[in-house]
């Protein structure tokens, strides 16, 4: 722990924690819980070629005065946005906020529907 740290008593920050495609997908057939945010604008989230099944749409924007909301569902939260760095973004503000259980999918929409994977 660095001396500014222990002097002011903080935790440093957790490290952002990223998902593969092929896992995420497991972790969903196998019914694993977890709550899926894609954080792109609503516009995005309902153009083709679609979200993630079972993705909730929670924009950037409005991330920070909804962290309340995605505690509240005391489940893993995994974040997508069109590639992957909103979310990455996205994950940065949950983190300082307290919350541990945050994964990014590494590639995002794009990186799925590359895969052929289905999107809603």
């Amino acid at each position: 722990m660095s001396l500014l740290s222990r002097l002011f008593r903080r935790r440093p920050a957790a490290a952002l924690s990223w998902i593969d495609i092929d896992a995420l997908q497991f972790r969903l057939t196998a019914g694993a819980p977890v709550l899926l945010i894609d954080v792109r604008g609503t516009d995005e989230f309902t153009a083709p070629p679609g979200h993630l099944p079972g993705a909730i749409n929670i924009p950037l924007a409005e991330l920070p005065a909804r962290i309340p909301e995605v505690a509240a569902r005391a489940a893993p939260v995994v974040l997508v946005c069109k590639t992957d760095r909103r979310s990455a973004r996205a994950a940065e503000t949950l983190l300082a906020a307290g919350l541990r259980e945050v994964t990014v999918l590494r590639g995002g929409t794009d990186g799925w529907h590359q895969a052929g994977l289905p999107l809603d």
